[in-house]
């Protein structure tokens, strides 16, 4: 199966999934990140503006923003690269030409060593750790230079032994995923 086939395959399972499951599944999910001890001791948590059939990420961000970290999101940026920049809050957020809601560019508040970065994707290969992003290969390009922790939430729907779509050499493993016991 071509990657492309195989994310519209799980865009639409994602999108048929019962909305109050995924809502327990992602409480269940973010208490598990916050009671990790890369958590605990990260100063600084990247993560994304989920959209609206992903694993919800206002419970992370609420919750950095609580213990008194700083909360980055990525901006994309030319030639598939991503500047994590800091979380002001929804109204300092606009859509980029993917639709999607990123800080403003700020090149004197850029951080792209954040302590922890919760790494999106549609489907996670529990064997090798894989992931199969959203197409551009964004977080492959970011991962591959980046020293901190790498950690996905992943729904049950998104959990596969072994990946259904080509895994390429430029394909980073996560460090953990979690899931749902």
């Amino acid at each position: 199966m071509k990657k492309s086939d195989a994310r519209a395959q799980q865009i639409a399972a994602l999108k048929a999934y019962p909305q109050p499951q995924r809502d327990r599944e992602t409480t269940d999910l973010v208490k598990q990140l916050i009671g990790l001890e890369a958590w605990h001791h990260a100063r600084t948590i990247a993560t994304t503006v989920s959209g609206p059939f992903e694993v919800a990420t206002g419970g992370i961000i609420a919750a950095a923003q609580a213990a008194g970290k700083q909360v980055l999101l990525p901006k994309v940026m030319p030639e598939r690269q991503m500047a994590f920049m800091p979380y002001n809050g929804m109204t300092s957020l606009v859509r980029s030409n993917f639709g999607l809601l990123e800080p403003a560019y700020d090149e004197q508040t850029v951080n792209n060593a954040p302590d922890l970065v919760i790494v999106p994707g549609l489907a996670y290969a529990m064997d090798t750790h894989v992931r199969l992003g959203f197409g551009g290969g964004y977080y492959d390009r970011f991962l591959a230079k980046f020293h901190g922790v790498s950690i996905s939430l992943a729904l049950p729907i998104q959990q596969v032994q072994t990946a259904f779509w080509p895994v390429e050499g430029f394909d980073m493993p996560l460090q953990q995923i979690l899931t749902i016991n």
